[in-house]
C-alpha cells in the first residue's frame, strides 16, 4: 500500500496543475455545503441559546397560537380573553405545574430625573416568575407576593435600563416614572442579551395587578407561563393543564380549545422546518457541483489510463496484479478528491471566519466537517474513478507494451 501511494504522489505531482485544475468541481461543492453548514450551526448555537430562556420544562397558555395560519388567526380573534382568576384556578388544581404567574404587557417610557427611555416593554408578572424564567436578580429583589397581593407600586429593572438612567447612581430605592406613574426601583436583573432582535435587557417587571390598575383592564388578555413540576413531567403537565382550562372556561366535550398551549419545542420546530430548506438547497447545489467534479476525475483519470499504458504494460509483465493495478488508479482518483475537499474546507473556513467577524450573522465550523470530507473522499474517489482503475487493471500486457 505504500509503494501505491507513492507511484500515485509521484504521478499527481508530475501533472500538478492538471490535478489541481481537477479539483475545482469538488472544491466549489464542498465550499458551498461547507459555508451553509458552517452559518447553520451558528445559527443553531444562537437560536437555542436565545430560546433557551423561554424554558425547555415551561409552558404559556395564551389566547392564540404562537404560529398559526390566517384562518386559524382570524378564528383566534374570536375567542374570550384569559382573565387573571385563571392564575390561581390552575395553581390551586394542578399537581403537575410548581409555579405559575401571569404575563401582562405594556409599552412605556420610563423616566428617572431628566432622562428618559423609549420603548420599554413592562411586564406585569408573580412573584414565581423568577424562578419560571430562570431570572437572576444582580441587585436588591425580586417582586414579592406582598406586592402581587397588595398592588404595589414596585419595578424590577433590566440592565439596559440600568445603564441608560442610572449611570452613575445605584438604582435601588429610586423613584422612577412609567407612563407617568410613579414606581419604586426594588431590584435589578442581571444581563440576559437578545432573544430573536428583542432586547431582553430593556424591560422591567411590575406586579401583574398593578399593571391593570394603572394602565387598565379592559379588554385586556392575560399570558399564563407555568413551569413543570419535574423536567420529565411537560408532557403531563401540559395534559393536566388543558383539561383545568377546559373546565375554566366551561368548554363541553366535543368542543375545540379556545385557547391555546405554548411552549419552547413549537419555536424550535418551526426553526427546524425553516433550517431543513435551507440544508435540502445548499445539498442541492453541493451535489450539482460533486458530480461536475467527479465526472472531471473521472475525465482526467481516463486520460492517464491511456497515457500511462506503457507504464501499466511494463508492471504488469513485471508481474503487477490487476487489483494492483486497480489501487493504484483508485488511490490517484481518492487523492484528487482528497486536495479538492481540503481546499474546499479552508476556503469554507476562511469564509466562516469572514461571516462571523463582519456580518450579523453567526458561523461556527461544525464538528461533522471531518465525517463529510471522508464521506467525499471516498464516495467521489470510488465511484468517478472505478471505471478508469477497471480499464487500467483489464490491459493486456503485451498489447500495452506495444503502446507508445
Amino acid at each position: 500500500m505504500i509503494e501505491i501511494l507513492r507511484i500515485a504522489g509521484s504521478a499527481l505531482w508530475a501533472h500538478k496543475f492538471r490535478a489541481l485544475l481537477t479539483t475545482l468541481g469538488i472544491a466549489i461543492g464542498i465550499f458551498t455545503v461547507g459555508v451553509v453548514m458552517a452559518i447553520i450551526e451558528g445559527l443553531n448555537a444562537t437560536f437555542s441559546e436565545q430560546i433557551s430562556s423561554l424554558g425547555s420544562d415551561v409552558l404559556y397558555v395564551d389566547k392564540r397560537a404562537w404560529f398559526q395560519g390566517h384562518e386559524e388567526w382570524v378564528r383566534s380573534r374570536q375567542r374570550r380573553n384569559i382573565g387573571l382568576d385563571a392564575v390561581d384556578y390552575i395553581a390551586q388544581r394542578s399537581e403537575y405545574v410548581s409555579h405559575v404567574s401571569p404575563r401582562v404587557f405594556q409599552r412605556g417610557t420610563l423616566k428617572y430625573g431628566d432622562k428618559s427611555l423609549e420603548s420599554v416593554t413592562i411586564q406585569g408578572v408573580h412573584e414565581d416568575m423568577a424562578v419560571i424564567s430562570g431570572t437572576e436578580i444582580v441587585a436588591g429583589r425580586f417582586l414579592s407576593r406582598t406586592d402581587t397581593r397588595h398592588k404595589k407600586a414596585v419595578a424590577v429593572i433590566g440592565n439596559s435600563i440600568k445603564e441608560e438612567l442610572f449611570a452613575s447612581v445605584d438604582p435601588l430605592g429610586q423613584r422612577i416614572f412609567i407612563n407617568g406613574r410613579r414606581f419604586l426601583v426594588i431590584g435589578v436583573l442581571e444581563e440576559q442579551g437578545q432573544m430573536m432582535g428583542r432586547d431582553l435587557d430593556n424591560m422591567a417587571y411590575v406586579p401583574a395587578e398593578t399593571l391593570l390598575k394603572m394602565f387598565g383592564r379592559r379588554w385586556r388578555n392575560i399570558s399564563i407561563a407555568l413551569k413543570a413540576a419535574q423536567p420529565d413531567m411537560v408532557g403531563e403537565a401540559r395534559d393536566e393543564v388543558i383539561g383545568i382550562m377546559r373546565r375554566y372556561r366551561q368548554l363541553r366535550p366535543g368542543q375545540p380549545d379556545d385557547f391555546a398551549i405554548n411552549q419552547q419545542s413549537t419555536l424550535q420546530d418551526l426553526y427546524d422546518n425553516a433550517t431543513r430548506m435551507l440544508w435540502m438547497v445548499a445539498i442541492g447545489i453541493g451535489s450539482i457541483a460533486l458530480i461536475v467534479g467527479g465526472v472531471g476525475v473521472m475525465n482526467i483519470m481516463l486520460v492517464t489510463v491511456t497515457e500511462r499504458t506503457a507504464e501499466i504494460g511494463i508492471r504488469k509483465s513485471l508481474g503487477a496484479r490487476r487489483s494492483t493495478i486497480r489501487w493504484q488508479f483508485l488511490v490517484e482518483s481518492m487523492t484528487v478528491s482528497a486536495l479538492g475537499v481540503v481546499v474546499g474546507f479552508l476556503l469554507a473556513s476562511g469564509a466562516a471566519i469572514i461571516v462571523e467577524r463582519a456580518t450579523p450573522l453567526a458561523a461556527r465550523i461544525p464538528p461533522a466537517w471531518g465525517g463529510l470530507g471522508v464521506g467525499v473522499v471516498v464516495v467521489v474517489g470510488l465511484v468517478f474513478g472505478l471505471w478508469p482503475a477497471t480499464k487500467a487493471a483489464r490491459l493486456d500486457p503485451i498489447e500495452a507494451l506495444r503502446y507508445e
